[in-house]
């Protein structure tokens, strides 16, 4: 097992600190402008397609540096995203429960299929 430096311990959990800050502050604003099952929808579908292209980004290209994955990801995008909203909003609307499930997942499987086909766009696309 290898250690790490005590300071990129700190980096690190400074950089997810950042991206937390950041992902949480946007969803706050995507949540002003979009109240309700509409911006909980919004931010789900979009950090779905984010990680999803991370993801398939690291499987495939593998540019974006780890730690810039670690701060997106840990810190931005689960800040971002948010399946407590979900769960609570789909338990308290039963008119919409069925619709907002679909819709959500639906959109999220949409947006990694989505995602992974930007990646293979990039990945072929010819070096400058």
């Amino acid at each position: 097992m290898t250690e790490s430096h005590p300071l990129l311990t700190v980096e690190t959990v400074v950089l997810i600190g950042i991206g937390g800050f950041a992902g949480s502050n946007l969803r706050y604003f995507v949540g002003s402008l979009l109240p309700g099952l509409q911006g909980t929808l919004a931010v789900n579908a979009l950090g779905s397609f984010a990680l999803g292209f991370l993801l398939y980004e690291a499987m495939h290209i593998g540019i974006v540096a780890d730690e810039t994955k670690l701060a997106a990801t840990t810190g931005f995008l689960s800040s971002f995203t948010t399946y407590s909203t979900f769960a609570v909003q789909t338990a308290l609307t039963p008119g919409w429960a069925a619709a907002n499930v679909l819709a959500s997942y639906a959109l999220g499987f949409g947006g990694v299929l989505l995602a992974r086909r930007a990646v293979d766009v990039f990945e072929r696309r010819p070096a400058w």
